[in-house]
């Protein structure tokens, strides 16, 4: 019983401190990229069954590209270890028996499947100076 109430305590507590919109994580829990094993280990289960992509797919106009996470192992409070799954590559199982994931740690992951970013998105960087300046 006790414990109980010191739990509602600190959970009112921690309410109070940090203050969250209805139906938002913790910022320790948002979703936001990062090395494949820092994105699996906010995830339930330590990212077994969850789909994860490469963010540079997008800038590459790779779409519906993603690894479903079937087997992980963490060493470092879940900065590194390894990971196992199956590549989906453009919507089709390109690794119908599990293999380990490679560049987890060289780029980063994000949670989903990979979105083909527009073109227009990519190519609105301001003129360079030497295009404007008039002689």
């Amino acid at each position: 019983m006790a414990a109980s109430a010191t739990r509602s305590s600190i959970t009112r507590t921690l309410q109070q401190l940090i203050p969250l919109k209805k139906g938002e994580l913790p910022p320790v829990l948002a979703p936001r990229a990062g090395n494949l094993y820092e994105v699996l280990s906010r995830t339930p289960q330590g990212g077994v069954g969850a789909s994860v992509h490469q963010t540079r797919w997008s800038s590459k106009q790779i779409d519906e590209s993603y690894w479903v996470v079937t087997r992980t192992k963490f060493k470092c409070e879940g900065k590194h270890g390894k990971a196992w799954g199956q590549l989906y590559w453009k919507g089709k199982l390109v690794s119908p028996r599990e293999e380990r994931i490679r560049g987890a740690l060289k780029y980063n992951w994000k949670e989903g499947k990979s979105k083909a970013v527009p073109t227009s998105a990519l190519n609105s960087s301001p003129s360079s100076p030497t295009e404007n300046s008039s002689s």
